[in-house]
Formats: C-alpha cells, structure tokens, sequence
C-alpha cells in the first residue's frame, strides 16, 4: 500500500427525518444526519466520493428547517468547494468524481469541481436520464457536462488495489460504494447502500430501498466485511458522524 494514500471526510449538509425512514419500523423523535463527502488523495490524483446537495438546498440558520421537519439543508461554508478549501485543496484540481448514486444529495456539488470526470455504474445513469423525478433524480445535479465514466461492476481506481469501487445494488439499481485500503485497515465509504450502522446491527433495510433482495444481500457483505475487520463509513449516521474528525486524514487509530 501506498503511504501516500490519504481520506479525507466533509459533512456537506443535514438530513432530518424520523428513525423509521432509516431503520424501518423504529420509532422516536426526528434524527438529524450527515450528508457526507470523501476526498481521497491519492499519489496517481485526486477524487471525491459523493460531493453533496446543490445551491437551492442552502438556508440561513435564521431560516433554519425546524427540528420536527423532514428535509435537507446546507448552511454557508458546508458546500464541497469551501469545505476543500478550508484544507488548501483547489476544487480544480480534483480528477475523478465518484457518485455512489444520482440522488440529489450525493451530486449536487458535482458542478463545483470543474475539471473532474464522473464515475458511475452504468445502470444509474441510465436509471436516473430516464426516470427524473423531483427532489430525487434532477438532472441539474448529475447532467453538468462533466465527462462521464461509465462502469459496470467493480473498477480498480487506480490499478494498484488501494482505491475499489465495488457495486452495493440495492438502495438504487445503480448503487455503488468505495474501498479505501489505508495504512490500518480498509475503509468502506458505504453512501446510501447502509444509511446508520443500527441498519447492519439489526439487517433492517430502510424504506427507501429500490430493490430488497439486492439490499440483504449488500448488507451481508458488509456484515461480513465488518466482522472482518473493515471500518464502515454510513451514509446518513448521525451518532457515528459524532466521532469523526472532519478535514484532517482518517485515523483508524483515533
């Protein structure tokens, strides 16, 4: 493994919403959870997984959703371009963009990052240009212009094992997640394929699931990738968003 491999995690954004829209049938007060992105360093370049929500999502925290309201929202600072540059990263400089899907919250950055190509399974893309539904699939956050990669199944980054896109079918037909191979471990960048690690503990999938039986069986390979040591990164988990140190390298040691 390369020592000059590096992940960096952003929040870009909250999700508010009830427990039962991530983990089917819990009950309780309304959760609040991260819209996350990942920069991942890489000696051969530069790439982001999953880049965030668009402008329109943005809101002054005098206008802020209310605690009980099911939404998204971004406040100043927490767009993708900003968030690099707090670490002296040049949007301009990222190379690859990689969408675990087209919802509009894991590509509304997408257009801020003007000189990266977009790497995407083949059947999201072709899902979300042919069924655009509004505050799902909207073709202002994935359609930029941006050259477009489309693979199907798994592809290796960079060649040398350290970077896996690795299909997680499930949530969307089209969903994908990443494999980070650190120094300490591997770390699986899991977007929506898992919204909270309570999903994996109990292997409840949520009600946002395109199709079930691909689901399960992504939840049992991170079952069987956690219990083999590898660190998940959820895509929506507040309580384990708590503990992750934002704009410095990921330490499987912290």
């Amino acid at each position: 493994m390369d020592q000059g491999l590096r992940l960096y995690a952003f929040n870009c954004g909250w999700f508010q919403c009830r427990p039962g829209y991530f983990v089917e049938g819990d009950e309780g007060d309304y959760l609040r959870g991260p819209v996350p992105a990942y920069l991942i360093e890489h000696p051969r370049g530069r790439a982001l997984f999953d880049t965030g929500m668009g402008v329109r999502y943005r809101r002054d925290l005098a206008d802020a959703l209310p605690a009980d309201k099911f939404g998204l929202q971004w406040f100043e600072g927490m767009d993708i371009a900003t968030r690099l540059r707090a670490i002296a990263v040049d949007p301009g400089s990222v190379n690859w963009i990689i969408n675990s899907h087209l919802h509009i919250d894991h590509c509304g950055g997408n257009a801020l990052l003007p000189n990266a190509s977009v790497i995407i399974q083949r059947r999201e893309w072709d899902a979300a240009r042919a069924n655009p539904e509004p505050e799902l699939y909207e073709a202002q956050d994935f359609d930029t212009g941006q050259p477009i990669k489309l693979i199907d199944g798994e592809h290796d980054l960079f060649g040398d094992g350290t970077v896996r896109i690795v299909p997680t079918w499930g949530h969307t037909h089209g969903h994908q997640s990443v494999i980070v191979k650190l120094a300490k471990g591997d770390v699986l960048l899991a977007g929506d394929c898992c919204y909270t690690e309570r999903n994996l503990d109990v292997m409840v999938l949520p009600r946002a699931t395109a199709d079930v039986e691909q689901g399960l069986l992504t939840f049992e390979r991170l079952a069987k990738a956690r219990a083999g040591g590898t660190t998940i990164l959820y895509g929506h988990d507040g309580k384990q968003w708590a503990h992750v140190h934002e704009g410095v390298p990921f330490d499987l040691g912290n």
